[in-house]
């Protein structure tokens, strides 16, 4: 396989790159972002005060909340003339925060992708059927360049019209399909309820990503495509998809491409930095980005730093466990969605698809698990799923659900990230 020269480097050679450009990333955003110069100030460090890696732990956060005070381009570095693009989040829970990118930036967000569908299996010539959604949404066009960039051939699909996508995919027979995993899920149903085996497309590889998925959902993914599933991770204010990638050859967790990306993993309660090893919450600062550099971005996303694998030099990120901000706190247990993904997957008559719904009875927190039963599950097969998963729930998470088990397409779907948890609690 041919690499590039970056994943070539030797862990030196790495470090000594990250000293070089981290310098520069913390010198261009104290000298042209006025909310950097107030956080450094405020938190008497300048970018003199970096001389080797572990300085960087002086430096102050950026948090979601710092781009929405700033919005819309208050955290912009370069004037708006040498923006080339603009992509921002969805805002659904206020402002959304907004990006910016040189033609510099895309250049670097494409070849990151490319090298991401490299890693992933791809080669030029393949033919790529993007499912992400296009639009601001950083997944559709990150993706999309990335693809072209390897020298693949995109189909630009973008996100719902289900029963179109299942007829490009058998007309055209792409080898890569780049979408959500619980979008992938969706599209597997819709060839089955066409009376069509998913297992006997032209699909090789999937690249999934923009939401957290568990081996569990991997392992059904490979069975029911026969398929490769592999990780791609990315978040829009660090630049989208391309930040990270699992390799295909070891499949054991996103190899982070930290000739761009300098991660941390903080204790999300201290902010103090944890060795690797160590789960805490991801932080990333930018080393490249011209537009719009990040310094000490909190992620939110819970994780843990473990030395490469297929790419020696790059550390790779543990599977993310779950969100400081999305953990569901009942009756004082700390439960992630994705626990409960685990265990409703050990339970065979059960499909994927599947919400939390958080309600209140009097004084106490109570969650319910809505489950599609798998087609063909009725009766007494339904009731003995929901009390086994259940149990599991019990027996491995600490908590008391109900599960409801409903017919196949009874739990709403979603064509970007999937909504996990519904929370019917009164404010």
């Amino acid at each position: 396989m041919m690499l590039d020269a970056a994943e070539r480097l030797t862990l030196d050679e790495m470090r000594a790159l990250q000293l070089q450009r981290l310098a520069w990333t913390l010198r261009h955003a104290y000298d042209n972002v006025p909310h950097y110069k107030r956080a450094f100030d405020a938190a008497g460090v300048t970018p003199d005060d970096f001389r080797d890696l572990p300085d960087l732990a002086r430096f102050p956060f950026t948090t979601k909340a710092d781009l929405r005070d700033n919005y819309p381009f208050g955290m912009f570095a370069v004037p708006q003339d040498k923006v080339a693009r603009i992509h921002a989040s969805s805002g659904t829970t206020g402002k959304p925060t907004v990006v910016g990118y040189t033609h510099d930036d895309l250049e670097t967000w494409s070849s990151l992708v490319a090298r991401s569908i490299r890693a992933s299996g791809g080669r030029p010539g393949m033919k790529v059927h993007v499912a992400y959604g296009y639009g601001l949404f950083t997944g559709g066009l990150g993706a999309h360049y990335g693809a072209e960039a390897l020298g693949c051939t995109v189909i630009p699909v973008s996100g719902g019209m289900t029963e179109r996508q299942v007829q490009l995919i058998e007309d055209f027979r792409p080898e890569i399909i780049m979408v959500t995993p619980s979008y992938l899920l969706a599209l597997r149903d819709e060839f089955r309820r066409q009376g069509k085996d998913p297992r006997g497309t032209s699909l090789q590889i999937g690249i999934l990503g923009a939401e957290p998925w568990t081996d569990a959902m991997r392992a059904e993914i490979e069975k029911s495509f026969g398929i490769h599933a592999v990780d791609i991770y990315g978040l829009s204010e660090v630049m989208g998809p391309g930040v990270a990638n699992e390799c295909v050859e070891t499949k054991d967790g996103p190899h982070i491409w930290e000739d761009h990306f300098f991660p941390e993993i903080i204790n999300p309660q201290t902010g103090e930095p944890v060795p690797d090893g160590e789960e805490g919450e991801l932080v990333f600062t930018s080393l490249t980005k011209q537009a719009m550099p990040v310094i000490r971005y909190r992620t939110r996303d819970l994780t843990r730093l473990l030395p490469g694998t297929a790419r020696p030099a790059f550390r790779r990120m543990a599977r993310i466990t779950g969100r400081s901000d999305d953990m569901i706190i009942l009756r004082g247990v700390n439960v992630f969605p994705s626990q409960i993904e685990e265990q409703l997957l050990r339970v065979p008559d059960l499909s994927p698809h599947y919400q939390i719904v958080l309600t209140r009875d009097g004084a106490l927190d109570c969650m319910a698990v809505e489950v599609e039963a798998e087609p063909g599950v009725t009766g007494a097969d339904r009731e003995a799923a929901a009390r086994v998963l259940t149990h599991h729930v019990k027996e491995v998470v600490g908590v008391t659900v109900a599960v409801n088990v409903r017919d196949p397409g009874a739990v709403e779907r979603s064509v970007g990230k999937a909504k996990r948890v519904v929370d019917r609690r009164p404010r």
